[in-house]
């Protein structure tokens, strides 16, 4: 069998299915299904535009935070802990038993661990004199 390996400098859609499926297909081949589903909450400022929110998805009976954003102007407001109290609850209704994310030692770390986050793992150096915390929380 011949292989190249080529970087693809601007990568589509396509591109990332065609990597995608073969994972796909060997992952469902170990459990029930993967069931995924996107769990996106908006958070809309005084004139209805989208200026901030929470990205994640919901598979395999976790959930994961890919993004949490509050604009400076709503922090210290309880907004980040209403987001994630409200992906939690979508969560549960799915039947999640827990949820994960990462976050920078320069971002939200302590946030997370009020809301009851715990550390399972870290990339230290990531950037170069910081790190990278992974955080879970079983519900």
């Amino acid at each position: 069998m011949i292989v190249e390996l080529v970087e693809i400098a601007e990568p589509g859609s396509a591109d990332r299915e065609a990597i995608a499926a073969p994972l796909r297909a060997y992952n469902l081949s170990k459990v029930p299904a993967l069931d995924i589903q996107p769990l996106v909450i908006a958070l809309r400022d005084e004139h209805g535009h989208v200026a901030g929110g929470l990205w994640g998805e919901t598979a395999l009976d976790w959930l994961h935070v890919d993004l949490l954003a509050v604009p400076e102007s709503m922090r210290g407001q309880d907004v980040g802990t209403a987001l994630m109290q409200r992906a939690e609850a979508v969560a549960r209704q799915r039947g999640c038993v827990g949820a994960w994310l990462d976050t920078f030692a320069f971002q939200a770390r302590g946030f997370y661990e009020k809301l009851g986050y715990t550390v399972f793992g870290e990339i230290p150096d990531h950037p170069v004199g910081g790190a990278r915390y992974f955080l879970r929380k079983r519900f």
